[in-house]
């Protein structure tokens, strides 16, 4: 029974993970200082675990909330679990821990509790996150996964990472790294979009059957930031079997999606700037879903994904032709 506020599962690492996250992105339109004052809510509302990454460059703004708690006594360094995310044009093994010392410095912290390839899509080294060509198309690199793992590998040796997993892989592309020859440490999590509407029972089966953690984000189906998602896509919450399920339990559905994963033994991320919500988002704890509720929620999987990564589907690593 779920009721503990800070409720964790062990990773295969031995470090420990706290199931519900606070996710930070936020598009381009919001202001990176709205980061800042959502990340010191959700410490204050009792997340300890806060996901972030380069790409989303707001990392500057959630070190800073996370160490003006710290000043402030609320938590410790080490009550607090951060993830950041390496991004694809850092991929190439002698870039990967320059990519994690930006990270650091942009964020003022001595180590990540956990580090993750951010997609196994390599883009072309260099300043620009998005580098593309005069056609507007994106400038592809070849990378051998393997070998940025190793160099991941170093990066916990050097204490800089704590654990190291990665985001958005395949079952193929997590087998790859599995199946490495002299493999040191195994990935802890593979985070990846997991809602009701793409539920990731097989991968979500594979992961546990290698004792990798699956990690949710777009959990809520919500973020439909215009650079990545269809803006004419169902909206999960609007959903009236989650409405029906919310009114029962007396709850929101927001809340009936992340209670959801909690149950499948799947690590959630809410992503909320707005302070009601992100209290609301706690209550996930208290409360249970039937079997039966469980049933009916696994019954909304149509494998329809928000996050298509669309402008990279030539990639010879698009994670998402195959089944799963």
């Amino acid at each position: 029974k779920m009721d503990l506020k800070h409720q964790c599962v062990k990773l295969n690492d031995g470090h420990f993970i706290p199931v519900l996250g606070f996710g930070t992105y936020a598009p381009q339109e919001v202001p990176k200082s709205e980061a800042e004052e959502a990340t010191k809510l959700a410490i204050d509302a009792g997340f300890r675990h806060i996901d972030s990454a380069y790409l989303y460059e707001n990392e500057d703004k959630v070190g800073q909330a996370i160490r003006s708690k710290i000043a402030d006594g609320i938590v410790k360094r080490e009550d607090i679990f951060y993830t950041s995310k390496l991004w694809v044009t850092f991929l190439r093994p002698e870039l990967v821990r320059p990519g994690l010392e930006k990270s650091l410095k942009k964020l003022q912290l001595d180590y990540v509790d956990l580090y993750i390839i951010h997609n196994p899509m390599a883009l072309k080294p260099g300043e620009e996150l998005l580098p593309k060509d005069e056609h507007g198309k994106l400038i592809f690199d070849t990378v051998d996964l393997c070998a940025t793992w190793e160099a991941l590998e170093k990066c916990k040796d050097a204490g800089l990472a704590k654990s190291i997993g990665v985001s958005n892989f395949n079952r193929r592309q997590l087998e790859m790294i599995l199946n490495k020859p002299g493999l040191k440490y195994k990935p802890v999590c593979n985070q990846v979009e997991c809602h009701p509407y793409l539920n990731q029972s097989k991968l979500l089966n594979f992961c546990k059957s290698k004792d990798i953690v699956l990690v949710a984000y777009s959990a809520l189906g919500s973020h439909r930031d215009k650079k990545w998602v269809d803006q004419s896509s169902p909206i999960l919450l609007d959903d009236p079997v989650l409405g029906a399920l919310a009114k029962k339990h007396k709850r929101t559905p927001a809340l009936i999606a992340l209670r959801y994963q909690l149950q499948r033994g799947v690590v959630v991320l809410a992503k909320s700037y707005n302070e009601k919500r992100i209290k609301e988002n706690m209550q996930v704890f208290e409360f249970q879903l039937t079997s039966e509720d469980m049933k009916v929620l696994d019954n909304l999987n149509r494998n329809f994904r928000y996050v298509t990564f669309d402008t990279l589907i030539d990639h010879p690593n698009y994670p998402f032709s195959d089944e799963y």
